[in-house]
């Protein structure tokens, strides 16, 4: 599809005009009452008009033929032909035929959209784009590809979906030779090499070259997510972001490296991987001069430096966590919700973040794809090859307030953190001796499972006693 058009209505009628008079003028096509030029409600009249038999069409395009009742509107459709657009915006400079596709293109600018789908509510610029959207209501498609069978709901969309079966593109930039089948995008690219960009975001003073770069970039502003995943739920600004994001639910992997036959389901991972073979680490820091494969691994370095500690606005009301993204925090939530939206297919089993249902499934397949470039070492999940990775970078976020020491993982500065407070939350269920960490109550059980452990059973019975603990021992 054409960016250009498919996000700014207003470009719509004209593109499709020009592209039809330049095929219609080199004699390719011939003149039909179902012509591009139906979309503007003057030239409809003309067509009714022609219907009248009592009606004579003496005023002829001598470009073209095509017949008019007066010269006023033959004066219009030459400028087709001679390219003269005398009606231009005032607020970005664009130029146009007709004062009417001035009208419309300036309600770009206003954000007028006077025309209302009755189904859904959406508002479009344009009766034209209201009744083309109406078909996705109704499922109404009827142009037909010869080809492929394939339908549409415009005959202009058609017409340009045939070019992809004779591979045709008449559209040549007088600049770098690249054709286009459309019209509208040689004009979008052609600004590429004049640095033009008028579609101007009043929020941040961002500009863009095409409406539909423009209109894509408003939804940052306006939080606006339209693509949503029908499997999970989650929401995405960009339709291309929720075709990745579908790879997680179908196991979709389209990228595989040559050099070991990983598999990617992303682009930018398969491409920071084969920096692991090439031993590539293009990102240095600028203190110390350590090299990295990836830009985010740099940043988290540059904390050793600088001191930082990394901003989490986004807090669970429940338990007082915090996080960088606010759709961590909701992925989060569902560990107190208790909705687990990712089932493993082998097993049946439920989880609550995508991200734990893959590192489950490892335990099924005992793959370990998450590798360190630095020693070799493979990891099941990304999480504890970052954790793994500080070893390297020699990072460690996680302070104690208490005395200052930091860790490398969060567990540990807790585990900790028990020296200060005295906490010791596990329990030996043999003897009911208390300990701070896990790694110790574990250490402690095997003195019960060892031989002679009614002995250390009785001794542990007889040290609790000394402090003041009855026990009975069963």
């Amino acid at each position: 599809h054409c960016t250009g058009e498919k996000h700014a209505e207003n470009e719509a009628g004209e593109c499709h005009q020009e592209e039809y008079y330049k095929r219609l003028k080199s004699g390719e096509i011939k003149p039909e009452i179902s012509s591009p030029l139906q979309t503007s409600s003057t030239d409809k009249s003309h067509w009714r008009m022609r219907r009248d038999p009592s009606q004579e069409r003496n005023h002829h395009c001598s470009e073209c033929g095509r017949s008019f009742m007066d010269r006023a509107h033959l004066q219009l459709h030459r400028r087709l032909h001679t390219g003269e657009k005398p009606y231009r915006c005032s607020d970005c400079g664009r130029t146009f035929t007709q004062g009417s596709h001035l009208n419309i293109h300036k309600r770009i600018h206003t954000g007028e959209k006077p025309y209302q789908c009755s189904e859904c509510g959406k508002c479009f610029a344009r009766k034209s784009n209201l009744q083309q959207h109406q078909h996705t209501h109704t499922g109404y498609k009827p142009h037909r590809c010869t080809e492929c069978g394939k339908g549409f709901t415009e005959r202009s969309k058609l017409q340009i979906h045939q070019l992809s079966h004779t591979g045709e593109k008449p559209f040549k930039c007088s600049d770098c030779g690249k054709s286009f089948t459309r019209q509208c995008r040689l004009q979008t690219h052609q600004r590429t090499h004049t640095g033009e960009k008028p579609y101007y975001c009043a929020e941040c003073g961002k500009s863009f070259s095409s409406h539909g770069q423009f209109k894509l970039h408003h939804r940052i502003h306006t939080g606006e997510k339209p693509y949503t995943c029908p499997d999970c739920g989650k929401s995405f600004t960009y339709a291309m972001a929720l075709k990745i994001h579908r790879r997680v639910h179908t196991g979709e992997k389209p990228y595989e490296c040559l050099e070991c036959g990983k598999k990617y389901g992303r682009q930018s991972s398969f491409l920071t991987h084969q920096r692991t073979h090439a031993a590539e680490k293009p990102y240095k820091c600028s203190e110390c001069g350590k090299g990295f494969t990836q830009k985010t691994n740099l940043h988290l370095h540059q904390r050793i430096h600088t001191g930082e500690k990394p901003h989490k606005p986004y807090c669970c009301p429940d338990c007082g966590r915090s996080f960088t993204q606010q759709g961590n925090l909701q992925q989060h939530r569902r560990v107190h919700t208790g909705e687990k939206l990712y089932c493993c297919s082998d097993c049946g089993r439920r989880f609550a973040q995508n991200r734990t249902l893959q590192r489950h499934r490892l335990d099924h397949t005992g793959e370990k794809p998450h590798q360190c470039p630095d020693c070799g070492k493979s990891f099941g999940d990304r999480g504890g090859l970052w954790t793994h990775r500080r070893v390297h970078t020699g990072e460690r976020p996680y302070c104690c307030p208490e005395c200052g020491k930091s860790f490398y993982q969060l567990s540990h500065q807790q585990e900790h953190q028990r020296i200060h407070t005295g906490e010791k939350p596990f329990h030996c269920p043999e003897c009911g001796k208390s300990f701070m960490g896990k790694s110790n109550l574990r250490k402690h059980q095997r003195i019960h499972t060892r031989p002679k452990a009614r002995a250390h059973n009785k001794l542990c019975e007889l040290e609790l006693h000394n402090i003041g603990k009855i026990v009975h021992i069963l």
